[in-house]
């Protein structure tokens, strides 16, 4: 291995340690904790040595979402792939969904709540954020009867994530979560059936 791949590999190690200690240190304590300094001493490197890699504490939290973006699709289309039907793929998307904000509060915010630097909805939209859209088109499109099945989407996701948010808020009733889950895949499969 030559000295320029081994030092490569060095920067990918420590790029990886990055994200990973932020999302932990966020996990445990919120991104409030999450400072370059601390990062910069958990990690045992010199605050530069992070710079290096990061611009500042933003572009972390994006590499942490762009992280969590990823894992979002895999989860979201392992469910839809064990669904038997496509009313029964919405549901699964949708409860994936919830379930994942709900384990990973911390890096659901860093994805959707928190202010970063990503570009949604355009062309250069990341590749991690475009294939957690594509699934919710894909759960979809069997109910857009004729319309527009990337606003249709857009409603979905953001009817979910809506919920989710107010719901981890405690703006809803945490009791209800369920049957509000319930009630928005109801709508959503009829949807097609009103036109």
């Amino acid at each position: 291995m030559s000295t320029h791949e081994r030092r490569e590999r060095e920067r990918e190690r420590r790029h990886r340690l990055i994200v990973t200690v932020a999302r932990e240190l966020a996990e445990a304590e919120g991104w409030e904790a999450v400072t370059t300094r601390r990062l910069a001493e958990r990690i045992e490197y010199s605050q530069p040595v992070l710079y290096s890699h990061f611009a500042g504490k933003d572009a972390i939290v994006a590499a942490v979402a762009l992280e969590g973006f990823a894992e979002l699709t895999a989860e979201l289309g392992k469910a839809r792939a064990a669904a038997a039907g496509p009313r029964e793929a919405l549901a699964a998307l949708i409860h994936a969904y919830a379930g994942f904000a709900g384990l990973n509060p911390s890096l659901y915010d860093a994805m959707l709540t928190l202010a970063v630097d990503l570009p949604f909805g355009r062309p250069d939209t990341p590749a991690p954020l475009q294939a957690v859209f594509a699934e919710f088109r894909e759960a979809i499109a069997a109910f857009a009867g004729g319309r527009d099945t990337g606003v249709l989407a857009e409603v979905a996701w953001g009817s979910v994530h809506g919920l989710v948010t107010l719901t981890r808020s405690g703006r809803l009733p945490a009791g209800h979560h369920e049957r509000r889950l319930a009630m928005l895949i109801d709508q959503l499969a009829a949807s097609a059936d009103r036109r």
